[in-house]
């Protein structure tokens, strides 16, 4: 009677839409971000707010009608890891809503905007040496839009690492510099700057960035590459 899909990948066949009515499991806003990666593109995006839809699926990509529309807050510190656990369990209790009263729903689907349109294209290597001339909050966003997995890539005093968590933080300086800071790791971005807070050696488990410089201190001035 129904047939549903989430985070499938692939647009389903006309033969297999023609079966029976096709519901899938968006986490954004639509019609902002319609493809790959919602969620991280949200997050880097520094978007605070976002969706979970459940959607009717089309020959097109993410263009369906939204049978139900979920709004959530994105945290000021919540990494795209973060956030698709959490509307991973949203998105499967607002599909159960939909698909237990489909005979409520089947008739009152309502058609994306034609304004507003973005896509949320697939995470690539290219998207993940951390730009530090953006303002604060924005390299923030990337840092945590990308966190845990793939993770966003520096190399600091020789150290090639993955930057996990962060926030912004007090410093001025050239974008990528590293700031003095007792026991933290500042960074200069465009306006102010961010303090690392959990990190990722080559290798190792992720730890905190304090515990990675009382073991590998980095002098003030050193340029983040």
């Amino acid at each position: 009677e129904l047939i549903v899909v989430v985070a499938y990948g692939l647009i389903l066949s006309g033969k297999v839409l023609a079966l029976a009515p096709c519901l899938n499991v968006h986490p954004s806003a639509l019609p902002r971000w319609r493809g790959a990666a919602p969620l991280q593109r949200s997050v880097m995006a520094g978007d605070t707010t976002t969706d979970v839809c459940i959607m009717a699926l089309e020959k097109t990509l993410d263009t369906g009608p939204v049978y139900l529309r979920k709004p959530y807050a994105i945290g000021a510190d919540e990494t795209a890891g973060q956030l698709h656990d959490r509307l991973a369990v949203e998105g499967a209790n607002a599909l159960r809503e939909v698909v237990d009263t489909w005979a409520h729903y089947s008739t009152r689907a309502v058609p994306q905007g034609a304004e507003g349109i973005t896509y949320a294209e697939k995470i690539t290597a290219a998207d993940r040496p951390v730009n530090f001339h953006p303002p604060a909050r924005l390299v923030v966003a990337q840092i945590h839009g990308l966190s845990p997995s793939p993770g966003a890539t520096c190399t600091i005093g020789g150290h090639p690492l993955k930057l996990l968590t962060a926030r912004v933080a007090d410093g001025h300086g050239a974008p990528g510099t590293v700031l003095a800071a007792e026991g933290a790791l500042r960074i200069a971005c465009a306006d102010g700057a961010i303090e690392v807070l959990t990190l990722q050696r080559e290798g190792k488990k992720a730890m905190p960035a304090a515990a990675f410089l009382r073991g590998s201190p980095i002098a003030p001035g050193t340029v983040a590459q």
